[in-house]
């Protein structure tokens, strides 16, 4: 019963472990990109029933706010979840 009881109370623990690097890149390729600027959408429009209707949200990283490099909040990133460094630096990366 103990060693159970032990096992269920590693699983969080384990959860946590490190990711491919690859995976890594991917998870924190969106991060970079909100350090370099912030990211938003505005819409407008006119309803079938004549009225009008607006939206918009906008996105600001702290990282950007503390005016981070984006190359470096995505190296940290990728070493942080995956323990290895990435296999390019940000800015080679095609912008999607």
């Amino acid at each position: 019963m103990r060693q159970a009881i032990a096992l269920l109370a590693l699983l969080p623990m384990i959860a946590c472990g490190p990711i491919s690097r690859e995976e890594a890149e991917r998870a924190c390729f969106e991060r970079a990109r909100l350090a370099q600027q912030p990211r938003g959408e505005l819409g407008v429009g006119i309803g079938s029933d004549g009225r009008r209707h607006g939206f918009g949200e906008i996105t600001i990283s702290s990282d950007y706010i503390q005016g981070k490099d984006p190359d470096q909040v995505y190296q940290n990133c990728v070493y942080h979840r995956s323990g290895e460094m990435p296999s390019r630096p940000f800015t080679s990366i095609p912008a999607r």
